[in-house]
């Protein structure tokens, strides 16, 4: 009879650097050429510079939250989440152009 093979234990999953950069260039890759038909303008890349950190954060929060639902920590997978929902908003907030808020406050009054 043939011995059973061993089991070889998960991976550890990347969080950190890796995954925010993984993030940052989705999000920032996604951001550049949507609806984008000329050079983009220093405005333009705040708003992938904005998008790429926001996806890195993202990212980041939801790999983590993720690998604590699979060790079955709940509250460090909300923690991670509301960490990564904060961060996201903060970026937002930094970075967002006066011109986009101007328009914002347009589109609620109509």
């Amino acid at each position: 009879m043939r011995p059973l093979p061993r089991l070889m234990p998960a991976p550890t999953p990347r969080i950190g650097g890796a995954t925010f950069v993984q993030g940052f260039v989705a999000g920032a890759c996604v951001s550049a050429f949507q609806d984008q038909a000329s050079p983009l303008s220093r405005t333009e890349l705040k708003r992938v510079l904005r998008h790429g950190l926001q996806g890195g954060t993202a990212l980041t929060a939801g790999s983590a939250a993720a690998h604590a639902v699979r060790r079955q920590d709940y509250a460090a997978a909300l923690l991670a989440a509301a960490a990564g929902a904060a961060g996201v908003l903060i970026i937002e907030r930094m970075l967002r152009a006066r011109g986009q808020t101007e328009q914002e406050k347009k589109d609620v009054q109509e």
